[in-house]
């Protein structure tokens, strides 16, 4: 067995520190992106120094559009991909399965995805998934998996990731994941159960059992072994609480969209943001320009009559000035304004639709329009799927597959399955069939559908061509159809046997009804 790595909490904190470093350059693009799209999530401001809880995050957001349609964006991913107390995946044999057992297989693994909706329905993931698309939208979203009670088997914990710093490994994955806790020191014992507390440290939880510990929570990947290995240290004195070992990493970590050389995402706020703080910055000079025209701003002469120093007007500003036109002027006169920003309306309008059209919020007609079809709204999801472009992909390979993967893994540790399945595409892959993945296998389907029509016009060898009963499982495999609604080869054998059988049995009662039995059966 290889050597076991065990790494020292000073370590751990140094790689954390170095990681943190390394974040701190997406710190501006992220801190805007959250001020202008997303404030009440926003962490950036203030967050170690107490001003989170009920603090007010919105003093400098004056237009809501881009707050609207980052929820919209979040629900439209949810519905399309993770939708709500539905399945949005499937379970399918890899090429490793053996034939002759792949319809064995696939009715087994029917029976472990019908469990894993099961326990996700009894869960908190809908409410966690849409969480974490939230922060997928600036960019970078991190979530983690975690066993739960007898009531919630898992229990699924988004994580703002603002308070997570990561390594990325081979293949650009990301293996190493700190976390930055803030804990009540009575609470650590409960959180982690074989945790080993310091006489020093539990010295000072008993004195202020209420106060905060700062910790730093440590997944590394252990190259040698190929798992994982857990720490929790306290950060002030650098002490090791918790160490466990893993076979897999609890977290899951997705990017929108990444660039080369980085290893945090960028999302589609961070393309719409220059157009987003232009509006905001429109908005509100219009205000102001408003507030002016409303209440006005007045200039009064100093001339012994009227004392600008004792007089006021609410609402409205006095500027003293030494006269008002003329030789005296009048004594109180109302400031022109500096110009109308009527053409502001129509730069607003154009800075709305752009920020809409890149958070995909104009993907569906207005609710008020004429009922839609239902090949309508596949057509549009599939727009919205080609509008995604690969950052579908990416959801799929950095989201949905380490989600299903975990969520086995902890399914298997509770004992909730019999036996732990390796999600790796070459034994058990898994196959989406989610709106916005059926959009794309509609595609195929439709495909199909036209070569057999078009073989049916070829004549007898052309009719000959299509292998239907394979056919059969392609287009009930996209259409996420479950195996133990089909009949498989041997039992659709069996019938058509039977189909014949009472083909020879008509045809001696009445030879005309034949043609038409032996269309059923393929003849």
């Amino acid at each position: 067995m290889a050597e076991m790595m065990r790494l020292k909490p000073e370590d751990i904190l140094k790689r954390h520190d170095i990681a943190l470093r390394k974040k701190e350059d997406f710190r501006d693009l992220y801190d805007e992106a959250y001020e202008f799209a997303l404030p009440q999530r926003n962490l950036y401001d203030g967050y170690y120094e107490g001003k989170v809880g009920g603090a007010k995050k919105m003093n400098r957001v004056f237009d809501a559009t881009a707050i609207n349609s980052t929820q919209r964006f979040a629900n439209r991913l949810q519905s399309g991909i993770f939708p709500p107390q539905r399945k949005w995946c499937r379970l399918e044999t890899g090429p490793d399965i053996p034939e002759d057992r792949k319809a064995e297989a696939s009715a087994a693994l029917d029976i472990y995805a019908d469990k894993m909706f099961a326990t996700l329905k009894q869960s908190n993931f809908d409410i966690a998934m849409g969480e974490f698309l939230l922060d997928l939208a600036v960019g970078t979203a991190v979530m983690m998996v975690q066993p739960g009670d007898d009531t919630s088997p898992i229990n699924f914990i988004p994580v703002p990731q603002f308070l997570v710093a990561f390594e990325e490994g081979a293949n650009g994955q990301v293996d190493n994941v700190y976390r930055r806790m803030r804990i009540k020191g009575e609470a650590i014992i409960q959180q982690w159960r074989d945790a080993t507390i310091p006489s020093d440290l539990q010295q000072k939880i008993d004195q202020k059992p209420t106060e905060d510990f700062e910790l730093i929570e440590a997944t590394v990947f252990d190259p040698k072994r190929g798992d994982f290995c857990y720490h929790v240290i306290h950060k002030e004195s650098k002490q090791e609480l918790v160490y466990r070992r893993l076979k897999k990493s609890p977290w899951v970590v997705s990017r929108y969209m990444k660039v080369a050389g980085e290893i945090y995402g960028r999302g589609p706020l961070i393309t719409a943001l220059p157009d987003i703080k232009t509006l905001n910055k429109t908005l509100e000079l219009v205000l102001k320009n408003a507030s002016l025209a409303i209440s006005g701003v007045y200039t009064a002469a100093d001339d012994g009559v009227l004392n600008p120093a004792t007089v006021k007007i609410i609402p409205g500003a006095i500027i003293p000035v030494a006269r008002n036109g003329g030789p005296q002027g009048e004594s109180l006169k109302p400031l022109p304004r500096a110009g109308d920003f009527n053409v502001a309306q129509i730069i607003m309008g154009d800075l709305r639709g752009n920020i809409k059209r890149i958070l995909l919020d104009e993907s569906l007609p207005p609710d008020n329009m004429s009922a839609r079809s239902a090949t309508e709204v596949v057509e549009r999801m599939k727009e919205l799927s080609q509008n995604l472009g690969s950052a579908f992909g990416r959801l799929i390979n950095e989201t949905m597959i380490p989600l299903v993967s975990k969520i086995l893994q902890v399914m298997d540790d509770r004992g909730i399955i019999d036996m732990p399945l390796r999600v790796n595409g070459l034994e058990v892959k898994v196959a989406p069939v989610a709106p916005l993945a059926m959009a794309q296998n509609m595609e195929d389907v439709t495909n199909v559908m036209q070569f057999v029509q078009m073989a049916q016009g070829f004549g007898p060898e052309g009719q000959a061509t299509p292998k239907m009963g394979e056919i059969t499982d392609y287009v009930a495999d996209k259409l996420g159809i479950p195996t133990r609604l089909r009949n498989d080869s041997a039992e659709r054998q069996y019938n058509l046997q039977q189909i014949a059988q009472q083909a020879a049995q008509v045809a001696e009662q009445n030879p005309e009804a034949v043609p038409e039995m032996l269309k059923m059966a393929g003849g």
